[in-house]
């Protein structure tokens, strides 16, 4: 996990400043990796060409790189970015007392990770536009750059991590009302853990094609608790299962269907991934357990992809 010192959710309130932290924990372990390239190209800075003015150049990056790169600016970027949250009960699963970096609920780990990601938009002044849904749109706005804009889609983000939810989900309905929204050209990221009351697949799988519409760049970070979800990783005594969209209960011992049950998930994780590679749609598997690195590494990734 991230090397931050912030430990509980009651000292994250300041979401911008946390998203920053994550985000130079990561570009200074950039700097350190095998992608190194990604963390200059990517963030602020472009290579000093020979014969430019020096006056742009970033002298604090110079002392730690040995290397000239000068800062860039609006007119050199032209990215536009959607963040789509599903926003489900299911979403807010685990129900954690007192949230960690280390310890988050999916919804709590998608709100962060997609503040870290507008604080990288923020750095190279691109636009980014967020909508959040369960059976509904709940929220949507247009990809916009300005520091107003910003702030109010970080306050939604902060809603997102301190209130809950009751509500069903119906991704392949509601992503077939987003697509029609994006107009322009755009990098889309998707965060559900692709759970819902009505499991048609065909459905759902076809409302991921319809985001690649308009030439659409799309990353699903298909979001999931490896430990519980997965693995289905419980306590071998009698319990209640209950699911937390329909209400639906079951008693049993989790080794009774641990077996079947990791069959089952391991088949619709494959399934889905296979779907996504047919449509061109990047899978990104994540398990909130495992940090947000995974995330901006795909961010960085898809952007040279778009671009």
């Amino acid at each position: 996990m991230d090397n931050l010192s912030v430990q509980h959710l009651s000292e994250l309130n300041n979401l911008e400043l946390l998203a920053s932290q994550v985000v130079e924990g990561f570009i200074t372990g950039m700097h350190k990796s095998p992608f190194h390239g990604f963390s200059v190209e990517f963030a602020e800075h472009r290579l000093y060409n020979k014969g430019e003015s020096t006056r742009h150049i970033d002298w604090k990056l110079y002392a730690k790189t040995k290397k000239l790169f000068i800062k860039r600016y609006e007119e050199e970027t032209n990215l536009r970015c959607y963040l789509i949250i599903d926003n489900s009960a299911s979403m807010h699963y685990p129900i954690i007392k007192n949230p960690t970096l280390d310890n988050l609920s999916k919804i709590g780990f998608s709100a962060i990770a997609s503040a870290a990601l507008m604080e990288l938009l923020k750095r190279q002044r691109d636009a980014v536009g967020l909508s959040v849904y369960s059976n509904e749109v709940e929220y949507y706005s247009p990809a916009k750059g300005s520091d107003r804009h910003r702030r109010m889609l970080l306050s939604k983000l902060d809603q997102l991590l301190k209130e809950d939810s009751k509500a069903t989900t119906e991704t392949y309905k509601v992503l077939h009302e987003i697509s029609e929204k994006v107009h322009q050209r755009s990098l889309i990221f998707l965060f559900t853990d692709m759970f819902q009351t009505d499991k048609n697949e065909k459905e759902l799988f076809e409302a991921l094609r319809h985001l690649k519409y308009n030439k659409h760049e799309v990353v699903l970070f298909h979001t999931y608790d490896g430990k519980l979800e997965y693995n289905f990783d419980f306590e071998n005594s009698p319990k209640k299962f209950v699911d937390v969209e329909t209400g639906e209960e079951i008693n049993l011992y989790a080794s009774s269907v641990k077996q079947q049950y990791k069959a089952e998930v391991e088949k619709y994780f494959n399934e889905l991934k296979m779907k996504c590679m047919q449509y061109k749609i990047e899978y990104v598997p994540v398990d909130i357990h495992k940090g947000f690195h995974q995330i901006l590494i795909s961010y960085l990734t898809s952007r040279k992809n778009f671009l």
